[in-house]
């Protein structure tokens, strides 16, 4: 009778294909940062859900859409290593929602088809989907391996990300374009977005490894990803992989993996004037402000903000055929001749919010040409600017 009774414990406990105890606090952070790669809608069931491996004493999470995946590691206690995929909203949904300072028992099932979610007097059960399922996106070698302050590839982003082309035919202005340019004897690492209404370049000193590195083509989704990440390990250094074709990050506990753009980004030096002579010189915030007032009135049909400049006056005017007229006047730096041209007015809030200094010089032309907007000559970011007809 012992036997049977010892066989019957031992055949429960070979029935346990996976249990982890988990911190309420640091799995919702987890989950948080890689189920936004999910993509709401899919067609393919298995890309909806997060990838749990728990062995030893932590977990990964793993969520990808084919083209960008992002892991990260936590701790966990494992009394039996195993991997499954749950449904990634809504799991961190649960979790959300789930006491504070409690911890999270997840089992699965023999078949390996159900997990449990237990936690004080909450309990879930959840369909799920192997791993063997999970696609990998393979890496293969990377070429160069260099790293980076988390601050200084932030603030790389933050300068370019708003003029990133969201036009899908022309697919290769669909992220940052990352190179490198000899300046001086100095190796810069520069980033370049553009719609083709408004381009932005940031430059920063080359970190060593980055020598020889190809020119390459950061996707839309990828840049806004890493852009939230970097913004919660600011003062760590991020560890940056690349070919001619993928991307990694390595920052602490997360690594984020994204193919990159396969195209030519077009020769933009050609686009940045270098002969515009009108200087005009603005206080920043009172600009911003005097454009934010006027476009007010200003509808999606009309969001063309008119400057006309004479020496040392400004009057920033908007007309717009559903409500009305606006017009608002600044004192300014300009000793040239006088000019009217219009601009995108959201444009150039865009612009002013990317700026901290407390001007903003204007290197203008006529009323036709690109306009080359910077804090100073000598600043690391510059962006230029397309008029429209006002």
């Amino acid at each position: 009778m012992f036997k049977h009774a010892g066989s019957f414990i031992a055949l429960k406990v070979s029935y346990v294909v996976m249990r982890i105890t988990v911190d309420r606090a640091n799995f919702l952070k987890s989950l948080g940062r890689v189920q936004r790669v999910v993509e709401r809608r899919n067609t393919i069931p298995i890309l909806s859900n997060v990838l749990i491996d728990a062995k030893a004493e932590e977990i990964q999470l793993k969520t990808t859409d084919l083209d960008l995946e992002i892991m990260e590691t936590t701790g966990a206690k494992v009394e039996k290593a195993g991997a499954i995929t749950i449904p990634a909203h809504l799991i961190y949904e649960i979790v959300r929602k789930l006491s504070d300072n409690s911890g999270i028992m997840i089992e699965m099932n023999p078949q390996g088809n159900f997990v449990t979610i237990t936690s004080s007097h909450s309990s879930f059960r959840l369909q799920c989907l192997p791993k063997r399922d999970f696609p990998e996106l393979s890496t293969g070698d990377f070429s160069h391996s260099f790293k980076f302050e988390a601050s200084g590839l932030k603030r790389l982003i933050e300068a370019t990300q708003f003029a990133i082309s969201t036009e899908e035919t022309r697919y290769y202005l669909n992220g940052i374009y990352l190179h490198l340019l000899d300046d001086q004897r100095i190796s810069k690492l520069c980033a370049v977005a553009t719609d083709g209404h408004r381009l932005a370049k940031m430059e920063i000193e080359a970190p060593q490894g980055a020598q020889g590195m190809p020119g390459i083509i950061i996707p839309r989704k990828t840049v806004g990803e890493l852009h939230k990440l970097l913004g919660e390990e600011i003062g760590k250094q991020v560890l940056i992989e690349l070919s001619d074709s993928k991307i990694r990050f390595n920052i602490g506990s997360l690594v984020l993996t994204s193919k990159l753009i396969d195209g030519t980004f077009p020769e933009y030096q050609r686009v940045i004037p270098v002969d515009n002579e009108k200087r005009l010189v603005l206080n920043r915030a009172a600009f911003s402000i005097s454009v934010d007032r006027v476009s007010t009135i200003a509808t999606d049909r009309g969001r063309a903000v008119k400057l006309s400049v004479i020496p040392n006056h400004l009057t920033l005017s908007v007309s717009s055929p559903d409500s009305g007229t606006a017009e608002d006047q600044l004192l300014v730096e300009y000793k040239d001749t006088a000019l009217e041209i219009g601009f995108n007015s959201r444009y150039l809030l865009d612009i002013t919010s990317q700026l901290s200094g407390e001007d903003i010089v204007f290197m203008l032309a006529d009323a036709g040409s690109p306009t080359l907007i910077r804090e100073s000559e000598t600043a690391d970011a510059l962006y230029v600017l397309m008029p429209m007809r006002v």
